[in-house]
């Protein structure tokens, strides 16, 4: 007993220990001689940080001058680059063909069966962009408008969310992995007048149908709102039979390929609304994130061009998140376009029809930048390096890590495998709320660390605090919030201030709380926690989820964890674990859970060591590669699962809720 008692009360200095990496990477010399961001550019921010943005600014084209760089005269409510006039689309597209770029290949656009693709020129992206703003014109969409966005990772995806930004309609794009219920709540809440979207896509080689739900959803709308929704614009993708009402449905290649690639753009006030983002995984009325114009593009485009130090006329880029999550918006659309960027856009699986599918697209295209999640990562360490070891990926130069914290031993396999050890990692963490990217290693100056996101980029200014609201010490664990507005926040939440302001600035004082935990290391890196919710109580000690999980798949025999807190009548929680053993492992032998066990409570200490662990075949996640841990939470705390429908496969809970009674390692 007096042993548990020493290691418990040694357990919060080893946490910090977990936060504390010896291993460092400085920049590659040659990218740090040639980098577009340098220690002068940090200096530059600190001494003026508003000049620094406005100078940022001028990398956009603006049809009227902006005489204002910030009006922060009624906080929360920000409004940047005030009096200035632009268009997004132009700024993204029309800009580029003008300045003799339009031969430049803007998509290498992979489908998901193999052999589908379609390489997409500036040129034939503006002429396409404008054949669909006069379509939606004709189908009676005007400026302010709201159109709803529900499609498959297709060019016409980017299209529509383009030319709903050249005529000031803004656009809601729907995950088109949600059901029928979540768009049409969505529809209803920004009162969407359009709805575009396909017959379906395609999922590991096979069909996978979406007009369906948006009948479903229409007819759901009508019910409170029968004047909503005028017309559902329809892109033929895999052919299959559709119902039709000729009433409402239209063809878009009846509507667009027949119209004029001539449009003459409009433009519109800085703070504009470009687009609206609903969060989700959340009970009540879904929350819907407003971005607007101008702040937004200086925000996304400078950020792109700093953080993953662009090349726009050598690099070939690709972002595999999904256009209906935050990251296909501000770094598959908005960002990369706005800098004339080359990418690959991808409508399938990392492991159809092959395991090693995403390296053969790298080798292909001569990929030099990748930015994918953690979640990615992992799943590829369970394979093997065997795999990737089969490509040539020698072209890539610089890798990029987005969604959650990177935990270090899938950084270390990140940078090693795919990477040969020659390209830096850029570990991110940005929300939707803040539409760029806030804290990040610049590869050009910032030495890299596994498992941490190292420092705030130029412009922004990031703090962890405590309970109070003063900053913590090197060393010490609390909130992170960020101090200051930056451009591409988010303005309000769409009809909602009262909540906005409540949700995001009611904590702290004039402060932003980001609702997630981070720690300063000894140096003062950070390293970021995961979200606040995800934090345990278990007797009295402060656990994240996310150190546990690092300790775990440190261990050799495991490619991924996640972690939840169980209610418990003694502890108040306890750590609930679900791993997923590397396929060199095995099934890991009948003593894996207690090893795993024991491994934890060697790492962190007795007060982490879980009082479960289930060995799975697979976790519960979104198509965008996000764990549903409040999934998780259900089985541990065996109550009936709840909504599955944003599962990239729901028959997971079965598999795992079947599981329950069998290897768990119960105490």
């Amino acid at each position: 007993m007096s042993d548990e008692s020493s290691e418990t009360n040694q357990t919060n200095q080893t946490l910090s220990n977990l936060m504390q990496e010896d291993r460092t990477f400085d920049p590659p010399t040659e990218l740090a001689e040639n980098a577009n961001v340098t220690q002068a550019t940090f200096d530059e921010a600190a001494e003026d940080r508003l000049a620094f943005w406005a100078k940022a600014a001028e990398r956009l084209d603006w049809a009227e001058p902006f005489d204002e760089v910030l009006d922060w005269s009624n906080p929360p409510f920000a409004k940047w680059f005030v009096g200035g006039k632009l268009n997004a689309a132009y700024n993204c597209v029309d800009r580029h063909v003008e300045a003799g770029l339009g031969d430049r290949v803007a998509f290498h656009w992979e489908g998901e069966p193999v052999d589908d693709k379609r390489t997409i020129t500036y040129a034939d992206l503006k002429d396409e962009v404008c054949r669909a703003a006069n379509a939606l014109t004709d189908l009676g969409v005007q400026k302010g408008d709201r159109v709803a966005i529900y499609m498959p990772m297709i060019p016409e995806t980017a299209v529509a969310m383009l030319a709903c930004a050249r005529l000031g309609a803004i656009h809601t794009v729907v995950f088109g992995g949600f059901s029928s219920d979540a768009l049409a709540s969505r529809v209803l809440d920004c009162e969407a007048s359009v709805i575009v979207t396909s017959d379906g896509g395609y999922r590991r080689g096979a069909p996978s149908a979406l007009k369906p739900a948006v009948d479903e959803a229409v007819a759901k709308v009508a019910e409170e709102r029968d004047d909503l929704v005028k017309k559902v614009l329809v892109v033929k993708r895999t052919g299959e039979d559709v119902a039709w009402n000729d009433d409402l449905d239209v063809w878009w290649h009846d509507v667009v390929d027949s119209a004029s690639p001539a449009h003459e753009c409009e433009f519109f006030d800085s703070e504009h609304p470009l687009y609206v983002m609903y969060t989700s995984g959340t009970t009540g009325k879904p929350k819907g994130i407003l971005h607007t114009t101008g702040g937004y593009l200086v925000g996304t485009s400078w950020t792109h061009w700093a953080v993953f130090d662009l090349k726009p006329e050598t690099d070939v880029y690709w972002c595999t998140a999904d256009v209906g999550w935050v990251t296909g918006h501000s770094y598959m659309v908005y960002g990369p376009l706005a800098n004339a960027t080359t990418q690959v856009m991808y409508e399938g699986t990392p492991d159809s029809p092959e395991k090693g599918r995403w390296w053969q697209i790298i080798e292909e295209y001569g990929v030099t930048i990748f930015y994918t999640a953690p979640t990615a990562i992992r799943s590829f360490m369970k394979q093997g390096r065997e795999i990737p070891d089969q490509r040539d990926l020698s072209s890539l130069r610089l890798l990029g890590s987005v969604g959650e914290p990177i935990n270090p031993e899938a950084y270390m396999w990140y940078r090693e495998v795919i990477g040969a050890e020659r390209c830096p990692v850029v570990d991110t963490w940005w929300q939707t709320e803040t539409g760029q990217i806030m804290i990040s290693p610049l590869p050009g100056v910032t030495a890299g660390k596994p498992g941490s996101a190292m420092a705030p980029i130029p412009g922004v200014v990031a703090a962890v605090v405590n309970d109070e609201g003063k900053e913590v010490g090197n060393g010490q664990g609390g909130y992170l919030v960020l101090k200051e507005p930056w451009p591409a926040m988010l303005r309000t939440l769409w009809g909602d201030d009262e909540r906005f302001k409540e949700t995001y600035w009611s904590r702290f004082e004039d402060t932003y709380f980001a609702g997630d935990g981070a720690k300063l290391d000894d140096d003062g890196a950070i390293w970021l926690l995961g979200r606040v919710d995800d934090v345990m109580n278990v007797s009295g000690h402060r656990l994240s989820t996310t150190e546990i999980e690092s300790a775990l798949v440190s261990h050799p025999k495991v490619a991924e964890a996640a972690v939840v807190g169980a209610k418990d009548e003694d502890t108040g929680q306890a750590v609930c674990a679900f791993v997923i053993l590397r396929e060199s492992a095995g099934d890991g032998g009948k003593d894996i859970v207690e090893e795993l066990r024991n491994h934890v409570r060697k790492e962190i200490g007795a007060i982490a060591k879980p009082r479960q662990i289930m060995v799975v075949p697979e976790l519960p996640k979104t198509r965008s590669g996000k764990i549903m841990r409040r999934l998780l939470k259900d089985v541990a705390e065996n109550r009936e699962v709840g909504d599955v429908t944003t599962l990239a496969d729901s028959t997971v809970m079965d598999l795992i809720s079947d599981g329950m009674g069998g290897k768990s390692g119960d105490e």
